[in-house]
């Protein structure tokens, strides 16, 4: 599990290339699935300094058998990691350039404002232009364009690995984006 700091879920392609599909930031485990699965198919690594807490093989196990509030908890976990991802791939296939990189940056500081990591309307977002390319199916050169887009808008600014968005409610209407999916109030559902 994430404890401090941020990283990264990817996929490696055979160009040498890779598709990030997951950010792990404070709270968020890495990999439940391991603990069924012989082994992972994909990759995680460190976008920040990170601190971990490893959770063994056998005590995942042993939360699955024995207690089920716990087992549950990582169950719920794992479905909005799987809407999450559902989200994701509606971002890449049906938006375009410059909503698809609002919605993201609508995503990341709502995650980040609900585990206590957004100082008023700017959060820590350690991303280069080239992973919010990978993120995001566009080239680097595009992730530039939009940026310089959304910051002549009035929307967003991110500088010094710090984003800043400067009417929330506004990103949030101009990009569409429904925070259902991130299921942040679990006992409102």
């Amino acid at each position: 599990m994430i404890v401090d700091g941020w990283a990264v879920r990817y996929k490696s392609l055979r160009d040498g290339g890779r598709a990030i599909i997951a950010f792990l930031i404070p709270g968020d485990l890495c990999d439940a699935h391991v603990a069924l699965l012989d082994r992972m198919d994909h990759s995680i690594a460190a976008l920040s300094d990170c601190s971990v807490a490893y959770i063994s093989r056998d005590t995942m196990r042993q939360i699955f058998a024995e207690n089920s509030r716990l087992a549950q908890a990582l169950f719920w976990a794992t479905l909005v990691d799987e809407a999450v991802l559902r989200e994701w791939l509606v971002n890449i296939g049906q938006r375009e350039a410059e909503l698809r990189v609002a919605h993201f940056f609508c995503e990341m500081f709502l995650r980040s404002r609900a585990v206590g990591l957004t100082e008023d309307d700017n959060f820590f977002m350690p991303l280069t232009q080239v992973e919010l390319a990978d993120t995001l199916g566009l080239s680097a050169v595009h992730i530039n364009r939009t940026l310089k887009d959304l910051r002549k808008r009035g929307f967003l600014t991110v500088k010094a690995r710090r984003a800043t968005i400067h009417d929330v409610e506004d990103l949030i209407i101009f990009s569409g984006f429904t925070p259902n999916y991130l299921h942040l109030n679990p006992g409102a559902q």
